[in-house]
């Protein structure tokens, strides 16, 4: 069932305003002026119009169509635009529009095409909430941590003890030599940083995994990064060489069948398996989203005090304002709020 074109415009308007409110002012206007200029004479702007009324707000068409600008802009197939993104913005919005307009022209059935994949970032500063959840995980148990992610994209979360962290008021964490530094003030009843961690493995999943090392995988996930966030942007490039030289690789597949197949092997003792994912169930199904909390469940009633099971979660808060980062350790498993956090992992609440 499709969409008129107020329905649409809405959507575009309310993008929006959520990137003036996220420190995207220039992402605001490439959604502002598509959403009232573009119209329906290039094949990008028909699928535009025609975008279906069921998936509007889960797909965030009005964010594939600003990273679709953003891909060619970075990539260098579309030196007038680039002219005008930061740093260098400033023109007006006239002249912004034209410049769209053409690339539109210029690229149509790469843009129209572009429109298909689905959104897909992978905020390493969100590692600096995770690491409090790791650190509460380690300090419970004592024991190393085999990780578990689902939905990782490049895999930069699965990394994050290789990153240097600033979590204010003179609290650190990790190698100061780090190329990737995060700052990430946290208040409140913060976990202990004294907490050893130890890995003992890493693995991840992901529908369609970022390689860090292909040049075109990388551009696509950094398209969907706001070109005006420029040190946001680098500390992602600076994940990606840390990910491409680590080695590690995230597998392609469904979470939930990837989620089944890794918890039936049997645990190893002295090890804690810990499951975890940042803004990635919204992006599923309701059923699916059921399921894959059924299966985690199921995994940490077979925990035992030799090989215990965690599940950590970085999601939406219910008011969706912001997101909280929920804790549970079987055996035992009454899962707990620890933290209210920013989307990004810009600043962390703890409770």
């Amino acid at each position: 069932m499709s969409v008129d074109r107020t329905s649409i415009q809405k959507a575009f308007d309310r993008q929006s305003e959520a990137c003036l409110s996220l420190d995207g002012p220039f992402t605001a206007r490439i959604c502002r002026l598509i959403g009232a200029r573009l119209g329906e004479s290039s094949a990008f702007g028909r699928r535009v119009w025609s975008w279906p009324r069921q998936s509007l707000l889960p797909d965030l068409m009005p964010l594939r169509c600003a990273a679709a600008l953003n891909f060619l802009v970075r990539m260098g197939k579309a030196p007038g635009l680039a002219r005008l993104y930061p740093p260098h913005e400033g023109a007006d919005d006239e002249t912004l529009w034209r410049a769209i307009e053409a690339t539109v022209a210029a690229h149509d059935p790469f843009m129209t095409a572009f429109l298909d994949s689905p959104p897909q970032t992978n905020e390493v500063s969100r590692s600096a909430v995770l690491l409090g959840g790791f650190l509460q995980v380690a300090r419970e148990t004592q024991m190393p941590l085999a990780l578990y992610e689902a939905g990782a994209s490049a895999g930069l979360n699965l990394l994050f003890d290789q990153y240097g962290f600033d979590l204010g008021e003179g609290r650190e964490w990790g190698p100061r030599d780090s190329k990737v530094r995060i700052f990430s003030p946290w208040s409140g009843v913060s976990p202990p940083l004294d907490a050893a961690i130890e890995i003992a493995s890493r693995d991840a999943v992901d529908l369609r995994p970022v390689d860090a090392r292909e040049k075109n995988d990388r551009e696509r996930m950094l398209a969907y990064i706001w070109p005006e966030q420029l040190a946001r942007v680098a500390r992602i490039e600076a994940a990606l060489d840390v990910v491409a030289q680590s080695g590690l690789r995230v597998e392609a597949g469904d979470a939930l069948a990837w989620l089944r197949a890794k918890m039936a092997a049997a645990p190893k003792a002295g090890v804690c398996r810990v499951v975890y994912h940042s803004v990635f169930a919204q992006y599923l199904p309701l059923d699916v989203r059921h399921a894959l909390r059924a299966e985690i469940g199921a995994a940490g009633a077979r925990a035992t005090p030799e090989a215990p099971f965690a599940w950590l979660a970085m999601e939406a808060a219910p008011d969706r304002l912001g997101c909280e980062l929920t804790l549970a350790i079987w055996p035992g498993g009454k899962r707990r709020t620890l933290a209210r956090v920013d989307w990004h992992g810009k600043w962390a609440e703890w409770n």
